[in-house]
């Protein structure tokens, strides 16, 4: 019990720590929504960069709980990412947390509760071997390739795919994290090393991808994010290293409520969390936000009055 306590704190502030860097990358991203910059770009900018180093410091705090509890525990408790960007991100915005979003975090940690209930198995044992390990990232790349296709617009399916990235470097770590402490084996065994490759591979590509969907505001891909990882991280758990829920047919039932619970709070805190983007322009008019004004006639060009001796017409002699 100690050990799934650990993991449980571990995974709180890990979740703290990547609200933060998701509220980091939406700001930037509103910043230059317009110029839509690129990687070197990106790289240029110390913002930036410190959302890095809070995805970084997260992601270690993510290994370090996969190291003490299951999958199927750990990664439903990223859900309270969006949690903590609620108020993170009112608090930066300068405004109070509405009543939506109240019920939304209340819905959603009640659900995550009944998961934990259900989840609270023992500590991994079994990992993914090379051979299931190249095909699941092969598979998952193949899906991501689909959703972030040329020309798709920035939103929920780079969110979605960001989502896949995350949860399946949570799987591969949780690999690399048991075999890298078996002292049976060598520490830098093959296996260790090219699902290592993986893990920093899809780790890397899952925050561009989250960089690229916060382009359309941080609520909704944000949602997408926290629901797709848990997914793709169970799937793997359930499907290939034996990990099972708790309670048999009545623990099934108690995850299927819960997911329903934190699905329904996930909804209403997107639909509450998006505040009205802010004027990147401070003092500057902002397109739409005036209603346009009738257009009014220019005046007619003043017309000099002649008399009949000032006709123009020439006279015969």
């Amino acid at each position: 019990m100690s050990a799934t306590l650990l993991a449980v704190a571990l995974s709180l502030v890990s979740a703290v720590a990547y609200a933060a860097a998701a509220v980091a990358q939406e700001r930037l991203a509103a910043r230059t929504a317009g110029s839509g910059p690129g990687l070197w770009r990106l790289l240029g900018t110390g913002s930036w960069w410190w959302s890095v180093v809070l995805n970084a410091g997260a992601a270690l705090l993510h290994v370090a709980a996969l190291k003490y509890g299951p999958l199927t525990l750990v990664q439903p408790l990223g859900a309270l990412t969006l949690v903590a960007a609620v108020p993170l991100g009112a608090r930066i915005a300068g405004r109070h947390v509405t009543a939506g979003e109240w019920r939304g975090t209340a819905l959603t940690l009640a659900g995550l509760g009944a998961l934990l209930v259900t989840a609270s198995g023992p500590a991994p044992d079994d990992t993914l071997s090379l051979p299931e390990a190249l095909a699941v990232a092969g598979a998952t790349a193949a899906l991501i390739g689909v959703l972030s296709r040329r020309g798709a617009k920035p939103g929920l399916r780079h969110a979605t795919a960001s989502g896949l990235a995350s949860g399946v470097a949570s799987a591969l770590t949780q690999t690399v994290t048991v075999a890298a402490t078996d002292r049976s084996g060598p520490l830098l065994a093959p296996q260790v090393i090219v699902v290592a490759l993986l893990v920093a591979a899809f780790a890397a590509g899952g925050l561009l991808l989250s960089q690229t969907a916060y382009r359309g505001g941080l609520g909704a891909p944000l949602a997408m994010v926290t629901l797709a990882n848990p997914v793709a991280a169970a799937v793997i758990g359930l499907s290939l290293l034996g990990e099972r829920l708790q309670g048999g047919v009545a623990g099934f039932a108690l995850a299927a409520a819960g997911a329903v619970l934190a699905a329904r709070g996930v909804v209403l805190l997107t639909r509450s969390a998006t505040p009205a983007p802010e004027d990147p322009h401070a003092g500057l008019i902002v397109l739409g936000s005036i209603p346009p004004q009738p257009a009014q006639a220019a005046p007619a060009p003043a017309v000099e009055e002649r008399g009949p001796a000032q006709s123009p017409v020439a006279v015969a002699p």
